[in-house]
């Protein structure tokens, strides 16, 4: 089954989304603020976490990136506020969605069951193992390392790194990789790309080689051994 950490200062809306969760299926855990949720992280595994921006010890933002250096797990963002600011920097920060407050509860599942489906069918296409030299992709423990040492993504620098082993060789539209990783409904453009583009390369090292830009198209994963 299924295990969801639910994240918000708000303890009705913890106990409805919740609810929800249970009733689809799921198991689920709550925490009411950040620094709450970064404990139960380290504790215990979580197949996604769903996180409210706004609240107090700790924001939302700032626990997603403390959780990100602990365990890649799948994020869908909970916020009063709707502006493009706070989704583009959410999306490159490397959360999966992003829902605006007030929201429908079946839709929030919705999401949940999408992201989910995502993730589970990624990691189902492809060998356990995949080495490129000294790049080596462990698909089942979603971990990275570069010549034998242990590099740290985010989950959706993950997701756009194995996406594009799977595809190797293959021309990636941005719009495509918009479509396929960050699902129809994503709220953004091609910088979200760009940038997780940019900092896959960084933490790829020598092998950002294997990562090749495509003018004016967007990019591929070239290897031919």
């Amino acid at each position: 089954m299924k295990r969801l950490l639910i994240v918000d200062d708000e303890d009705k809306i913890r106990e409805v989304i919740r609810e929800y969760a249970e009733f689809s299926g799921y198991e689920a855990e709550e925490a009411a603020d950040g620094m709450s949720a970064i404990g139960l992280v380290k504790l215990n595994d979580y197949d996604l976490i769903i996180m409210d921006i706004m609240m107090p010890k700790l924001d939302g933002f700032s626990a997603v990136k403390e959780i990100q250096k602990i365990k890649n797990i799948p994020v869908i963002m909970l916020s009063a506020r709707g502006e493009e600011y706070d989704k583009l920097f959410g999306f490159e920060l490397g959360i999966d969605d992003y829902v605006v407050k007030p929201f429908s509860p079946k839709e929030l599942m919705a999401r949940v069951n999408a992201v989910l489906s995502r993730v589970d069918a990624s990691e189902k296409n492809a060998p356990v193992i995949q080495k490129f030299d000294g790049l080596e992709v462990n698909m089942a423990a979603r971990t990275i390392t570069v010549d034998g040492e242990r590099v740290e993504l985010t989950p959706k620098e993950y997701d756009l790194l194995f996406y594009m082993i799977q595809n190797r060789n293959i021309a990636l539209s941005r719009e495509k990789l918009l479509e396929d990783i960050w699902g129809y409904d994503f709220f953004g453009d091609d910088r979200t790309i760009d940038t997780h583009v940019k900092n896959l390369r960084n933490c790829l090292g020598p092998y950002r080689k294997f990562i090749v830009t495509l003018r004016g198209v967007g990019y591929k994963f070239e290897y031919d051994n």
